[in-house]
């Protein structure tokens, strides 16, 4: 063994103790850190011939990148939709890497039970039947990818064909209807070979981001045959609900495969004053959820359900020797693009089991209460006017008077230090975004994050 590795090895015990105390002091700080510091890359250093072992590694990660990563883990972090880490969360994640598991295999399968355990639980969570079976994989992103593949392979049966077996061109031109898709939706097209121009736009509701369910109607009646929808539970920049049940009482009189894209609106179940933006959902045949984002479980955790995983094996089926049957309970590996993966769900199960439903519920309800918070001081800040309602945890937002996008850049710029929004556009204004998804995050965050808004806006005007 390599003498620097055996050394470590040997104070294995006083590495992690180290990397405890580095870890427990970063989250410490979390408050007193710029949320965003300034962006600038240390000048590259070469590859090491000889190590110097991981003692030094760590100090000069400390010296050189600890400072220069953002609080992303911290309470004003409302960039994107990103959460924190819950220390059972954290926990879990520590021992995941610990235990190194790849829980493919029934093989060695105990980390493919403690997946479907949790996966059960979050079935139960957002209120979904048995019908719908889980599985975990990396975000969202890949969550709608596996969606739209089982969806894609549900055209092939409906069409006599199998794009899983013959290719995808089998399929002919494939039309797949949404009102305000996420962006990751028309990339999974891509590539899954159905391509971006698949996607075909149907009419939103007078000023909302919510499909119509009458132009869906018209839509899929203009070309008859089987189709692919993307329903919307929690758009991206303004949290507008489809009307699930409505789109799904579609199918009464069209053919299509409904894939429900609930990123992070599927948390909204856990409030009984949200949770009819939900209703319907069970009646998807597909379900994207992200858990790095409102469950605070570490990057990269999402789930993906489904009530068809005889077609879901039939795509990502993997066949070789070393690797389990099929069978009626499939292997993992049989299930997404991936052949190995780290144990994703010992992280949620976890919080799960360590906060429950209340727990969690506790936090999506302090979430949407901040995020009200903060819409209401803005829109009493005359430099500021919403662009949207805030329906549930995000606040999407412009400056009153000429909101160009240099302007809205130097004012993200100039509230690094204390909050970290993201730009978007909306009905073709430039806007900024607030997103509320972290667990430590209380109104005593509002308040530094709309006063650092309101004084930076005055400065810029």
């Amino acid at each position: 063994m390599d003498r620097t590795l055996a050394a470590d090895l040997a104070r294995l015990p006083e590495i992690l103790d180290a990397t405890r105390r580095t870890a427990a002091e970063a989250l410490a700080t979390l408050d007193d850190r710029p949320v965003v510091p300034p962006q600038d890359a240390p000048p590259p250093v070469p590859l090491p011939g000889r190590g110097t072992g991981a003692e030094a590694a760590l100090a000069e990660f400390r010296a050189r990148w600890e400072p220069r990563l953002s609080a992303s883990a911290g309470p004003r972090y409302l960039g994107f939709v990103t959460g924190g880490a819950t220390p059972a969360a954290l926990a879990g994640d520590w021992l995941t890497a610990a235990h190194d598991q790849n829980s493919n295999s029934a093989m060695d399968g105990a980390g493919q039970h403690l997946e479907r355990e949790t996966t059960g639980w979050l079935r139960e969570l957002f209120g979904l039947s048995e019908a719908h079976t889980g599985t975990f994989v990396s975000g969202a992103t890949l969550s709608n990818t596996v969606g739209l593949a089982i969806a894609r392979e549900w055209l092939g049966e409906r069409l006599g064909v199998s794009p899983a077996q013959d290719g995808v061109a089998a399929l002919g031109p494939v039309r797949v209807l949404s009102g305000a898709p996420h962006s990751s939706i028309a990339k999974a097209l891509s590539v899954l070979g159905l391509g971006r121009a698949a996607l075909v736009p149907v009419p939103t509701l007078p000023g909302r981001e919510a499909v119509d369910p009458a132009a869906l109607d018209r839509a899929l009646a203009d070309a008859p045959g089987p189709a692919v929808v993307v329903a919307n539970a929690g758009t991206v920049n303004t949290v507008d609900f489809d009307d699930l049940r409505a789109v799904a009482a579609l199918k009464d009189r069209h053919d299509f495969w409904l894939h429900t894209d609930a990123a992070f609106g599927a948390f909204a179940a856990l409030t009984p004053e949200h949770a009819h933006l939900t209703a319907g959902l069970d009646a998807s045949d597909s379900v994207c959820v992200d858990l790095h984002k409102w469950l605070n479980v570490p990057y990269d955790s999402a789930v993906q359900f489904t009530r068809r995983r005889d077609l879901q094996t039939r795509v990502f089926a993997n066949a070789a020797a070393y690797l389990g049957p099929l069978g009626p309970d499939p292997d993992l590996v049989h299930l997404t693009p991936e052949n190995s993966h780290r144990l994703r769900a010992l992280a949620a199960w976890f919080t799960l089991r360590a906060y429950g439903r209340e727990g969690h519920r506790e936090i999506v309800e302090r979430d949407i209460a901040c995020a009200r918070l903060l819409g209401e001081r803005l829109d009493r800040d005359p430099a500021f006017r919403l662009l949207a309602p805030v329906r549930l945890n995000v606040v999407c937002f412009t400056l009153a008077g000429a909101p160009a996008p240099e302007r809205l850049a130097a004012l993200r710029e100039a509230v690094a230090a204390d909050v970290f929004v993201t730009p978007t556009v909306l009905g073709g204004t430039a806007g900024l975004r607030a997103a509320f998804s972290n667990w430590r995050t209380t109104p005593a965050d509002v308040d530094r994050a709309a006063g650092a808004l309101s004084a930076a806006a005055k400065e810029i005007a």
